[in-house]
């Protein structure tokens, strides 16, 4: 039989061990794991794929629906000289993707291709935008048709709309046989200021048919304050236009 002394030099010796194993225990896992994050290439935490969904900023390819474009259009600005525009529309409520690359094909009467133009969009929470590029030059070959295509698919991030403060409160297009100008008044009904943004403009005729776009950039807006955005054409629209729709977005 152990005497006491054995017994004790036994529960010393046992509790030496079991406090190197806490120590080599903690220095392991302190060593060797890594915390879940959102940009570790694995599916992990509460995330809903690799690396996004759940508290990921990125959203995962299900989380979203596929942007849409309505049309595309392209309008005459001097000789040989065209703007061209695709307008695309963004349901998702919370998903915004910065910078997505694109290219607009312009073709002449016959099917050619007169040039390929590439471009980038962001597509803001929520709201539809255009895909805009100025002064095209073609080589003074008239354009017949538009195309436009996505280049890569966009990366979806989330985020709240920031201009949900932002209201429309007046419009004034006029025209004469030299141009045509548009003044929009937009108005920031919140108490925080609201940065730099842009603010894309399309023109309708009767029978809502596209007969010109532009875009301008307003430097921000303060607190229940107001601001207008100038657009000017070089060209008078004949009376046509019937709407001016006004896209204000965060780029």
């Amino acid at each position: 039989m152990a005497s006491w002394a054995q017994k004790r030099r036994f529960m010393y010796g046992g509790t030496v061990v079991a406090i190197i194993l806490i120590i080599v225990g903690l220095w392991s896992f302190k060593t060797f794991y890594k915390p879940p994050t959102c940009f570790d290439n694995i599916m992990n935490g509460d995330e809903q794929g690799v690396d996004c969904g759940g508290s990921c900023q990125k959203l995962c390819a299900s989380s979203f629906v596929t942007p849409s474009v309505a049309w595309t259009s392209f309008e005459p600005v001097a000789s040989g000289l065209y703007n061209v525009a695709a307008y695309i529309i963004n349901q998702n409520i919370t998903g915004t993707a910065m910078n997505v690359p694109y290219h607009m094909v312009l073709y002449d009467n016959k099917g050619v291709e007169i040039v390929d133009v590439p471009g980038a969009v962001t597509l803001p929470p929520n709201r539809n935008t255009l895909a805009y590029i100025p002064i095209v030059s073609t080589g003074k070959i008239p354009v017949y048709r538009v195309f436009f295509e996505f280049t890569q698919f966009p990366d979806w991030k989330r985020q709240a709309d920031t201009l949900g403060a932002l209201k429309i409160t007046d419009k004034r297009y006029t025209e004469d046989q030299s141009g045509s100008s548009l003044l929009v008044t937009l108005a920031n009904s919140s108490v925080y200021t609201i940065g730099k943004f842009s603010v894309y403009v399309v023109l309708s005729d009767a029978k809502s048919n596209v007969i010109g776009f532009s875009k301008t950039i307003v430097d921000g807006v303060g607190p229940h304050a107001t601001v207008t955005a100038p657009f000017t054409w070089p060209m008078s629209h004949n009376g046509a236009v019937i709407s001016e729709e006004v896209l204000p977005v965060v780029e």
